[in-house]
C-alpha cells in the first residue's frame, strides 16, 4: 500500500507522459545518456555466475545500440559492461528503461548493487538501480540470464539525479494500465447495461463486453509496469494474459459473426468453432503445465503464443476480407466497422509480422492504441443498432396505438349498427303512419293551425331523413352495384350544392379527370361526398373556396376536398367519425360517421387534413376500376 501511494503522489506531483530525458535536469546538471556498451557470453555449460569479468578479458564485443542481442547455440547467460561517465549528483542512480533477461545481477566494479530473479517468462526487465557519489567514472556491469532467444539492454542507459530518473521509471507502462483499467471499467459498464437490452441484442452487448474486457487484461498484463513494481503478481498476470487472448480471439469472431453473418459457405462460423476449440486446448495446456510445475513451459509458449499469432493474421486477414465484400454491398455498419478493425486489424499484422521477422525481438506497443479505434467502432455500431431498435419501438407504439384507437372505434360502430338497426325498424313504421295523418289533416286545416301542422312535417321529415342515416350505418352494403365515373358523379353533386355553397358566400371549384372509374352504389358515393362538402360549406367565411379534385395514382383513385375554412385543432381532428361527435352546434355526427360507413363499405379509406384558421382537407382513396368497352356503354 505504501508503494502505491508513493507511486500516486509523484505521478499526482507532475509525472510528465511524454519529454526526452536527456533534457531532464535538478541541480543544474542534465541527465547523461549511455549509448555504447560491450557483451561478454557467459559459460556455454550453463550460466553459472562467476566473478565479475576484467575488462581486459577475450570475448568482450561492442554491443551499445544493438538493442538486444541474439544468444549463441547453448549460451544463456551474458555479462554487460558500461563505463559511467564523470557525474557531480547529489544522488545518482542508473535508469535502464528496457533489458531482456530473467535473472539480472548489477555490479559497480565488484560491489553488487541490484539483484532480480523470475520464476516465469517474462523476460522485459525496466531498472533504476540508486549509486554512490563515489562511483562516477566507475565500471557498470551487468550479469543477464535468460531461457529465451533474446538478451541484454535494448536501447539505452541514462544516469542521473535519483529524484528526476524516477518519473521515467514510474510512467514506464503505467499509461497502459490506465488504459486497461479504463477498458475494463467500460466493459462492466457495458456488461451490466447488456442486461436491460432485448434478447436481440444481449448477446453483441455481452460480447462487445468480453472483447473489451480482454482488451483491458491484455493492456494491463503485457504492460512492463505490472513486472517491476509487483513482481510477485508475474505469474498471475502472465495466466490472466493468456485467459483473455484465448478468450478475444474467439469473442471477437463471435462478435462479427453475430453483426453480418456466417460469410459465405459459413466460413466465419466454422473459423469461430476452431477457435473455440482452439482456445479451450490452450487451457488445457495451461493447467497441465501449472499442475506440472512449468515442466512444459516451451511447448506451451509454443502453442499459445507462436501458434496463436499465426491464428491471429489469418482471422484479421479473413475478417478484413468479408469486411470489404460487406463494406462494396453499402452496409453502414460494415463501413464503420472497416474502418475501425480495418487500422486495428493493419496495425496488428504489420507488428505481428516485424515481431516475427525480428525472431522475436521485438515489443508489441501500437496494437493497443489501434484496438481503442476499433472498440470505439464496435460501440458506434452497437449504438446504431439500439437507436434503430428504439425507432422500431416507437413506430410499432405508434401503430399499435392506431390499431387500438380503429378496434375501439370498430367496437363502438358494431355495437351502434345493431341499435341503429332494430331502433330504425320500430321507429319508422309509427313515424310514417303519424306524418300520413298530420299531412291529411294539413290538407283540411288554414292560418295557424296549417303553419303547426307544416312544421310539424317539417321535422318528421328530418326525423325520416336521420333513421335513414342510420340505417345505412347499420348496413352500408350496396344493394346494386356498379361502375360510377367519378366526374360524373362530382358534376352531379356540384350541382346540387351550388346554391347552397353561394349562399354562404362561397364559390366551388371542380378539377376532376375524365376516366377515373370505380365500383359502388351512386347514391350512396353521392350522399357520402355531399356530408364531407356540406361540412367544407358550413366552415367557410368570406371569399370561401371549395377545391374538389381527382386524379389515378397506381391503381387507386384519389378524392380531394378542400377548403380555406375556419379549419380544426388536432383533437376534434382526432374524433372525426366518432357517433354522435360534432363540432357543429346543431350537427349529429351521424354525417360524417356514415361517409366512414360507405368509403369502408367501398374497400377504401378517407382522411382529415385540417389545421385551426388554415381550412380542412379530405383524402378519399378508392380501388380503380376498370373501364367500361365501348359495346358496354352503348
Amino acid at each position: 500500500m505504501a508503494r502505491i501511494l508513493y507511486i500516486t503522489l509523484l505521478f499526482c506531483l507532475g509525472v510528465s507522459l511524454a519529454g526526452p530525458l536527456a533534457v531532464s535536469a535538478e541541480g543544474g546538471y542534465a541527465s547523461i545518456e549511455i549509448k555504447d556498451w560491450r557483451m561478454k557470453w557467459g559459460d556455454a555449460s550453463g550460466a553459472v555466475l562467476k566473478d565479475v569479468p576484467a575488462a581486459d578479458e577475450p570475448g568482450w564485443i561492442a554491443a551499445g545500440g544493438a538493442g538486444g542481442m541474439e544468444l549463441p547455440e547453448g549460451v544463456s547467460s551474458a555479462w554487460t559492461r558500461v563505463q559511467l561517465p564523470e557525474f557531480k549528483y547529489t544522488s545518482p542512480a542508473v535508469y535502464i528503461e528496457k533489458l531482456y533477461a530473467l535473472h539480472v545481477r548489477v555490479y559497480v566494479e565488484n560491489r553488487l548493487v541490484f539483484e532480480a530473479e523470475r520464476g516465469f517468462i517474462k523476460d522485459q526487465y525496466s531498472l533504476l538501480v540508486p549509486l554512490s557519489a563515489g562511483d562516477s567514472g566507475q565500471a557498470l556491469y551487468i550479469w543477464t540470464e535468460t531461457l529465451q532467444d533474446r538478451i541484454g539492454v535494448k536501447d539505452k542507459l541514462v544516469v542521473g539525479e535519483h529524484s528526476v530518473l524516477v518519473k521515467e521509471y514510474i510512467k514506464n507502462g503505467l499509461i497502459d494500465v490506465i488504459l486497461g483499467g479504463a477498458f475494463l471499467f467500460v466493459a462492466v459498464v457495458l456488461f451490466v447495461c447488456a442486461f436491460y437490452l432485448n434478447k436481440e441484442h444481449f448477446p453483441i452487448a455481452a460480447t462487445l463486453a468480453v472483447v473489451i474486457a480482454s482488451t483491458g487484461v491484455l493492456s494491463v498484463t503485457y504492460s512492463p509496469f505490472i513486472y517491476t513494481f509487483y513482481s510477485y503478481l508475474g505469474p498471475a498476470s502472465i495466466i490472466f494474459f493468456d485467459i483473455a487472448l484465448l478468450s478475444l480471439l474467439p469473442a471477437l469472431t463471435y462478435l462479427f459473426e453475430r453483426i453480418f453473418g456466417g460469410g459465405k459457405y459459413g466460413i466465419i462460423r466454422k473459423f469461430r468453432k476452431f477457435q473455440v476449440v482452439y482456445s479451450v486446448f490452450c487451457l488445457f495446456c495451461l493447467v497441465v503445465n501449472l499442475i506440472s510445475g512449468n515442466r512444459f513451459v516451451e511447448l506451451y509458449y509454443f502453442i499459445s503464443t507462436t501458434v496463436i499469432g499465426v491464428i491471429l493474421i489469418v482471422q484479421f486477414i479473413l475478417l478484413i476480407g468479408c469486411v470489404v465484400l460487406f463494406s462494396l454491398k453499402r452496409n453502414k455498419d460494415a463501413m464503420i466497422f472497416a474502418v475501425g478493425f480495418g487500422f486495428a486489424a493493419l496495425t496488428s499484422v504489420l507488428e505481428l509480422s516485424w515481431y516475427y521477422f525480428r525472431n522475436g525481438d521485438y515489443d508489441l506497443f501500437y496494437w493497443k492504441w489501434s484496438l481503442v479505434v476499433f472498440i470505439l467502432s464496435l460501440i458506434i455500431i452497437l449504438g446504431r443498432r439500439l437507436a434503430l431498435n428504439h425507432q422500431q419501438v416507437v413506430k410499432y407504439s405508434r401503430e399499435l396505438e392506431l390499431f387500438n384507437n380503429e378496434l375501439q372505434r370498430s367496437e363502438k360502430m358494431e355495437i351502434i349498427s345493431e341499435l341503429a338497426a332494430s331502433v330504425a325498424h320500430e321507429v319508422r313504421n309509427p313515424l310514417q303512419v303519424t306524418r300520413g295523418f298530420l299531412q291529411l289533416l294539413s290538407e283540411k286545416s288554414s292560418g295557424d293551425e296549417k303553419s303547426y301542422l307544416t312544421m310539424a312535417l317539417s321535422e318528421l321529415d328530418r326525423a325520416a331523413g336521420i333513421i335513414t342515416d342510420f340505417l345505412t350505418f347499420a348496413k352500408p352494403e350496396f344493394e346494386q352495384v356498379s361502375l360510377l365515373n367519378v366526374q360524373d358523379e362530382f358534376k352531379h353533386i356540384e350541382s346540387i350544392l351550388r346554391p347552397l355553397c353561394h349562399l354562404n358566400g362561397g364559390k366551388m371549384v371542380l378539377d376532376v379527370g375524365d376516366q377515373l372509374w370505380v365500383r359502388g352504389n351512386s347514391s350512396k358515393f353521392k350522399q357520402a361526398f355531399i356530408n364531407i362538402i356540406k361540412n367544407s360549406i358550413e366552415s367557410l367565411g368570406d371569399d370561401g373556396t371549395i377545391q374538389m379534385s381527382g386524379y389515378v395514382k397506381g391503381d387507386k383513385v384519389h378524392i380531394h376536398i378542400k377548403d380555406n375554412g375556419e379549419g380544426m385543432d388536432q383533437g376534434v381532428l382526432s374524433r372525426l367519425g366518432e357517433p354522435y361527435f360534432s363540432n357543429k352546434t346543431k350537427g349529429t355526427g351521424l354525417g360524417l360517421m356514415v361517409t366512414f360507413r360507405i368509403i369502408e363499405a367501398m374497400r377504401g379509406e378517407i382522411r382529415f387534413i385540417s389545421k385551426k384558421g388554415a381550412g380542412t382537407e379530405s383524402v378519399t382513396i378508392l380501388p380503380l376500376a376498370d373501364a367500361p368497352d365501348a359495346s358496354d356503354s352503348l
